[in-house]
Formats: structure tokens, sequence, C-alpha cells
């Protein structure tokens, strides 16, 4: 009714979609609550997905701020889906631990995380009617679909919610934390995968002369790109954010620092490594190249939508340069060059003596050498000293020659 107010469901800020919960949009002449807008005008979520609850609230709201009761709080969101909503919109406006704004990519994780939960406990679940033994069931589901680790990472957006659930005192206790050790999934401890250097210069030389099939959807850069993995020790997000500023060529360095594309791990993810002269000569031929292709920061962007954006997803592009090499799809992952990276570099020398471990683990932004003696302390089987990281066909042709015959009896087999 017309002076009466409305109900309306607002847009979320990091979906562009509608929420499930209503909002209050009313005026009070004369308000002196003061927190209303431009002529006592009032916009309060309520917490509720039903509109005709919501019609009902905005009454009594209207009539308590025309009668000065200005205290009273909206109601507590009652189910796990309205709840969700509330979180997801909170959460959009917070910043990280090194004080950088939530990712998009990150809260869109968490928002799938958070959807299937509600599939799996009903959309009108009461947030506070979920205990421990639902828990168990939905950890039984999510290990049917997804491995320990991304099972674990559903279980953590949901502990996550409860929380803030908690702090807003809509809760007393968080379900999560009810769960025993042993009943939480954990993702597998498997030993880290990586190339020997002959095998790393036998896909870099791939990636070289690798043309994507459709120019309008390939990534022209799978060299660089491939190379700047192998050559940095980057973890996949810190690479696919670089910017083109981060890469000095003055100062021989290549710095991952925390920008609005992406966040870093953890405060020891901010570090510089060295720009080695393989890596270099790649990206002084490739810098003209990236000029090419417009505007922006991203030192490797993607243009499908018109405006720049950050790459979330390699697997397919480095399935096709192994494939080209001779490798079998799935065999080479993006993961592995950054171990790969780590097995090549303790075997460098500084200053005619081995790497020091520290100096390794800073380059890759561990906290302590604890991670690089555990996993990387057995080198590989080929063992290349060098002063600089490198990975190059010409000092491997032998071998390369070998593996290259490997490979193709592999591929005569299971044809």
């Amino acid at each position: 009714m017309r002076g009466r107010g409305r109900v309306y469901r607002p847009t979320s800020g990091h979906t562009g979609d509608r929420v499930a919960v209503w909002s209050l949009d009313f005026t009070v002449k004369d308000c002196r609550c003061g927190k209303c807008g431009p002529g006592g005008r009032h916009r309060l979520p309520t917490g509720l997905t039903s509109r005709r609850e919501a019609e009902e609230l905005l009454e009594h709201r209207r009539r308590d701020y025309q009668s000065g009761r200005y205290e009273a709080a909206p109601p507590t969101p009652r189910t796990l889906r309205a709840y969700a909503e509330h979180h997801l919109a909170a959460k959009a406006q917070e910043t990280d631990r090194h004080g950088q704004p939530i990712t998009v990519q990150w809260l869109a994780a968490v928002k799938q995380h958070l959807d299937r939960a509600v599939v799996f406990f009903g959309t009108e679940r009461l947030l506070g009617s979920i205990a421990r033994a639902d828990l168990l069931k939905w950890i039984t589901v999510l290990g049917r679909q997804f491995q320990g680790g991304a099972a674990r990472q559903h279980l953590n957006s949901l502990s996550n919610l409860y929380r803030r659930a908690m702090a807003d005192g809509f809760v007393t206790v968080n379900p999560v934390s009810t769960l025993l050790p042993t009943e939480k999934p954990k993702g597998a401890a498997d030993e880290a995968d990586w190339l020997e250097v002959p095998e790393a210069a036998l896909l870099i030389e791939a990636a070289k002369h690798y043309e994507p099939k459709r120019d309008d959807l390939g990534m022209p850069f799978a060299y660089p790109l491939i190379a700047t993995m192998l050559l940095t020790g980057g973890r996949l997000a810190e690479v696919l954010g670089l910017e083109v500023d981060d890469v000095s060529l003055e100062r021989k360095t290549v710095t991952f620092r925390p920008n609005k594309w992406r966040r870093l791990k953890t405060k020891r993810s901010h570090r510089a490594v060295p720009l080695w002269p393989q890596l270099e000569q790649i990206l002084r031929a490739y810098f003209p190249e990236r000029e090419r292709m417009g505007g922006g920061t991203l030192l490797f962007p993607s243009f499908r939508t018109g405006q720049e954006a950050m790459l979330t997803d390699i697997r397919k592009l480095v399935d096709a340069v192994a494939k080209r090499a001779g490798w079998k799809s799935g065999e080479i992952t993006p993961k592995m060059f950054r171990h790969t990276y780590i097995s090549a570099r303790i075997q460098t020398t500084q200053n005619g003596a081995p790497v020091a471990a520290f100096t390794v683990a800073r380059e890759v932004g561990h906290s302590s050498t604890a991670m690089i003696e555990k996993v990387y302390g057995h080198l590989g089987q080929i063992q290349h000293r060098s002063e600089v990281v490198e990975y190059r066909v010409r000092q491997h042709r032998k071998a390369i020659a070998r593996l290259r015959r490997t490979l193709q009896q592999q591929q005569a087999k299971a044809a």
C-alpha cells in the first residue's frame, strides 16, 4: 500500500542474484533513531524467507519507529538457507588475514559448499537443528563425491558459517566442533610428484611449439606460463595472479604479493624469487606479445568475457601440451610444477656449495625447512648440479631421447 513501505529481496554483491531473505523499506518522518537515511528512510534486513511474514514484520517495524521504539532487533534467520545468504553477504565485505578483500573465486567456492549443504539438509532446515549425527551423514555423502581434502573444505565452510552464527547470538553451539578429529575428512598426504629435469625440459620444449586449436578460446601463452610455473615454484593461483609489474628485469626477480586478483596463502608467501636466465629470456620475448593483447595488469590474462580476468584452471592446457610431448592424458598436472622447481632448486649450488634448505624454503613461501627436508629431501634419479635452475633440452639430449622412446613405447602398448 502506498506510503506504508515495501518488502524486497536485495541483490547479492558477489553473485548478482536475488538473495533468499527479504528486507524492509519504509519511511518515518521526523525519525530520531540516528541510523536512517535522508527523509527518515529505513532499509532493514529481516532474516525471513517468507514474503507474508516479512510483510507482517513491516507493519510492526513501521509502527515501532513511529512510536519511537528503535531498539527492536530483526528476527533471527531461522533456516540454514536464510542464514547462508546473510553469511555470504557479510563475508563479501570482509578482508583476509593479510588485509586483502575476499576474492570472488573464494566466495564462489564457499557458496558452492554451502549450497550443497542446503540441498542435503533441506531448504527449510532450522539453523539450530543440525547436530553431530546429521553431519556424519553428510560427510558420508560427501565422501562418495569428493576426495578427503575437498570434503574437508565443505565442512570448514559450514563451520565458518556457524562461528558467525554463534557470534551473532543465533546459535549456542557449532555442530562441526562436536565432531571427533577422526570423524573429519582429511586430504591424502601423498608423496609429492615431480618431473626430473630432462622431463621438465621436454615439456617446456613441447609448450614452445604448442598452438591452440582455437585462437578465441585458447591461451596464447602456454610456453611462458608453463615456464614461469616451472622456474619460480609458485603455487598455481600465485602464478595466475602475477601482474606484469611483478617481474623485474632490472632486479632479476619475480615477486609474489597480494593483489586484487588473489590473496596469498600465508604471510611467508609474500616473497621475491630469482628471475633465472632461462625464464628471463622467455619473458623478454613474451612481453611485446602481452602488450598486443590489450590493456590490464595481469601477466597471463583472460579476455573471454571482453574484460580482463584471472584464469583459474589450466589443466586442459597442460594436458594438451603434455600429450604433444608424449605423455598420456592426466599424467602431468600443474601441481607437479611447484614440486619440480623445489626438487631442481635443491640440486643447485651457491658459492660452490649445495644451496641451503632455508633458502629454498624462503623462495617457495614455506615457514620452515621441515617440509623441504621431509618431502623433497630425497632427490630425483637424475641429479643435475648447477648454479641456476634451468631445463634446457641441449643439456639432456641423451636422457630426453631415452624418455621419448619410453613414452612412444607406452603409447604403442596402450594402442
